[in-house]
């Protein structure tokens, strides 16, 4: 541990606060409040290094709203419960237009010395603060963490002279904004790409990437399968195959088939065509039951803890819009022959069936097949293209009219939104002949390439920004950012003078009492 320059000390927290204040839980409803309502801050307030206080839920407990309660300008706001990479953010809230009341998760720092509130602000937000807020924090390491206001005033704070203070703090607000000016234009250049991505998708799923391809084929003269054909041919396909594995599975069992069997073929679900957009010529709405064979995934539960038969096992995380992350792979029991039906196959699509947000439910990517034998989790659903492109219909799954559809689909449980098998069987896809699929396919690759290359060099230069952010950071809080002068009252005399101010009444980690009025509904 670097150590500190002359006239700096390191205390901890609490001795740098009045009080650590906290609000309540309340009944409310899953809605910003309306102009005339209260609101009840949400974690994702305090989240994204602003504060954002549309991220609030409707207060319906109208006898316990509390005026000390409601969240002021200047107000330094910290997160005592969130995810291990979250839990300990925090703000000063800046602009405050609405009346918001702290939750029980927000808690409320009140200093002794207003200066100390943008210091511990950065010092919380660096490595090193992180460091301690997610060593004194407990809970389960991957779901919920909770830091406790003991261990919140245990962090330790370097503390440099108050003159050397506001100099750092000069330097330190200049470099980052710097710094954020950079990080914004960064930001906006990958929101474009993720638009010029969507814009391509669309494109492709509406025809209008090929519709030169289809004007060269109407004037060549070529004959052309339609994608009406195309359907009636995939339909026929999905039904040999199940008749196929029917005979297989009862000549396994030494058994006859039964009288009438093939009656009991399960007719894939045609879409609902009704206000559906109008396709090109030669193109058939279908739905992705009639065009894949559809397959939840499994639960992990102990009795599948990978003993003998493992096998690596996807999960949501692994599977991003139109993209594999599989550096994380865990693994899964399976038994008899659950391998024969779920392992996965080149090409198969992996569609994401619950998360937490509705923009991100549905997101689909194509299996590589770069991990042999893998199976696939309960949360992601599996459909298998039956002589349709896959690469088309993974197109057409992450394009924004079906991500739109999907998630008028999904069904919402505290927040967490839901598919289901049925669900994505109902979704329809605009089908266009075959060849056609593959042409489209064949302009979006090279494209896609140099979008990916665009986003990969934005990406990089965000981790460089963010890995010179910490070390901006270091370098503040240990008395490299700015020269030293010998002349500073060192940190030790101002310390002792807020401990002197101090009275014993005012050091309590209580919540503000309020009077409490009841608000109009």
């Amino acid at each position: 541990m670097r150590v500190l320059p002359d006239g700096w000390v390191t205390v901890p927290l609490g001795e740098l606060l009045s009080s650590i204040e906290t609000g309540k839980s309340f009944k409310c409803e899953e809605r910003p409040p309306m102009p005339d309502e209260v609101g009840v801050v949400k974690v994702s307030a305090v989240t994204w290094g602003r504060y954002q206080e549309q991220e609030s839920k409707t207060c319906v407990d109208a006898d316990r709203v509390n005026d000390a309660l409601f969240i002021a300008p200047g107000d330094f706001l910290f997160s005592r419960a969130n995810t291990m990479e979250l839990v300990g953010a925090c703000v000063i809230a800046e602009k405050v237009s609405q009346r918001v009341m702290l939750s029980d998760k927000i808690l409320r720092f009140q200093f002794l010395d207003e200066g100390f509130k943008p210091w511990v602000l950065h010092l919380l937000r660096s490595h090193a603060g992180r460091q301690q807020i997610e060593a004194l924090s407990s809970g389960n390491q991957e779901s919920m963490r909770n830091i406790g206001q003991e261990k919140i005033q245990q962090i330790q704070v370097p503390v440099p002279p108050a003159s050397e203070r506001v100099r750092v703090m000069a330097q330190l607000e200049e470099l980052l904004s710097d710094l954020d000016a950079g990080v914004a234009e960064l930001k906006a250049a990958q929101r474009k790409l993720a638009q010029y991505r969507q814009s391509l998708l669309k494109a492709a799923v509406e025809g209008a990437l090929t519709a030169a391809w289809r004007a060269a084929r109407a004037g060549s003269g070529a004959v052309t399968e339609t994608g009406g054909q195309l359907l009636a041919r995939i339909l026929q396909e999905r039904r040999a195959r199940w008749e196929a594995r029917q005979r297989e599975r009862f000549a396994a069992q030494g058994k006859a088939l039964p009288k009438d069997w093939q009656k009991k073929y399960p007719e894939p679900m045609a879409p609902d065509t009704a206000g559906l957009p109008e396709l090109p010529h030669g193109w058939v709405w279908a739905s992705v039951d009639q065009l894949c064979e559809i397959q939840g995934g499994l639960q992990k539960q102990p009795s599948r803890a990978p003993v003998l038969n493992k096998f690596p096992f996807l999960r949501v995380a692994n599977v991003l819009r139109g993209q594999l992350l599989l550096h994380d792979l865990h693994e899964i029991e399976l038994f008899g022959d659950e391998a024969k039906r779920l392992v996965l196959e080149r090409n198969d699509l992996l569609i994401v069936e619950g998360n937490g947000s509705r923009t991100e439910i549905g997101r689909c990517a194509r299996w590589d097949g770069s991990v042999p034998n893998a199976v696939h989790q309960n949360h992601l659903i599996r459909a298998r293209c039956v002589v349709v492109d896959s690469a088309f219909l993974e197109a057409w799954l992450n394009s924004p009219l079906a991500m739109s559809w999907i998630a008028e689909l999904a069904a919402t449980t505290s927040g967490l939104y839901t598919l289901s098998v049925s669900k994505i069987a109902k979704v329809p896809v605009p089908l266009p002949p075959l060849d056609e699929q593959l042409a489209a396919v064949k302009v979006m690759g090279p494209l896609f390439l140099d979008v990916d290359r665009q986003e990969g060099s934005v990406s990089f230069g965000l981790r460089q920004s963010a890995a010179q952010r910490q070390n901006i950071l270091r370098a503040a809080f240990s008395g490299q950012l700015v020269p030293q002068d010998p002349a500073d009252e060192p940190a030790s005399a101002l310390l002792a003078r807020i401990r002197a101010a101090r009275s014993p009444s005012s050091a309590t980690t209580r919540p503000r009492r309020g009077r409490a009025r009841k608000e109009a509904s």
